[in-house]
């Protein structure tokens, strides 16, 4: 009985030290890092990818991932500068650089930079006028990217881009804004409408004196003129005469 007791705590002692071993072997992915605590203290920086051995239970390790993260931020109440009410989407791309930093100087980075992105959001787009707000996007997004980015270096996270993806104006904003654009467009007509009669009337006062050189020239302008309105078949022609004929019939002959 005594072997027997003495086999059996072996395999058992035997069977703990397998199951520590296989407890302590952890695999990380290629896009992984994985931050290693000590009994409560930074024990190693960030290792992997492949495998990496945590001393079960003395050690406690925290998984990373370095690949870009895609945070879409909720839609945020905005008053522009002008006091105009908007509501504002956008999409931030951030990724961890410094696990290390990601795992100890903050709580929880998706969280901290969701919320820094939300206020950001509402800030800076609160300080801009709503044409800006619709024309310059391109500005706006790197402002928001510089800003992002400043304050999230610490905890060791890069944000590489931010978009701006939405902007829902009130309907009356919409109506509003509809209106100046055709009026803006009415002006461009008339405006283009009165450039062309000036250039018309230019050319006309250029072909008047021309003209006004050779009688003949006048004739030949009222003879062409009668053809093109033949073309259209009319029965009823008004056709005038110059003067200068008239006055040429009335001369006696010498």
């Amino acid at each position: 009985m005594g072997a027997l007791g003495a086999g059996s705590g072996a395999l058992f002692f035997v069977f703990v030290i397998v199951f520590w071993l296989i407890s302590s072997i952890k695999i990380l992915n290629e896009y992984e890092r994985a931050v290693i605590f000590r009994l409560g203290r930074l024990h190693e920086t960030a290792k992997g990818p492949g495998i990496t051995f945590v001393f079960f239970p003395i050690d406690r390790m925290v998984r990373i991932s370095l690949r870009t993260i895609v945070h879409d931020v909720p839609s945020q109440d905005v008053i522009t500068r002008d006091n105009v009410s908007v509501k504002v989407n956008a999409v931030v791309y951030y990724r961890v650089i410094d696990p290390k930093k990601a795992v100890v100087e903050v709580e929880q980075y998706h969280y901290a930079t969701s919320q820094l992105a939300q206020t950001t959001l509402r800030s800076v787009l609160g300080q801009c006028e709503l044409d800006d707000l619709l024309s310059q996007r391109e500005r706006l997004n790197s402002e928001l990217q510089q800003i992002l980015d400043r304050h999230t270096d610490p905890w060791g996270v890069k944000v590489s881009m931010v978009e701006v993806k939405h902007v829902d104006l009130p309907v009356e904003m919409q109506r509003a804004m509809a209106k100046q654009a055709e009026a803006e467009r009415e002006k461009r007509a008339k405006i283009i409408h009165a450039e062309g009669e000036f250039q018309a009337s230019s050319q006309l006062a250029k072909a008047a004196g021309v003209m006004s050189e050779n009688p003949t020239t006048l004739q030949l302008r009222y003879l062409q003129t009668l053809t093109e309105i033949a073309t259209e078949k009319n029965s009823t022609i008004i056709f005038p005469v110059p003067i200068d004929i008239l006055e040429a019939l009335k001369r006696k002959p010498v």
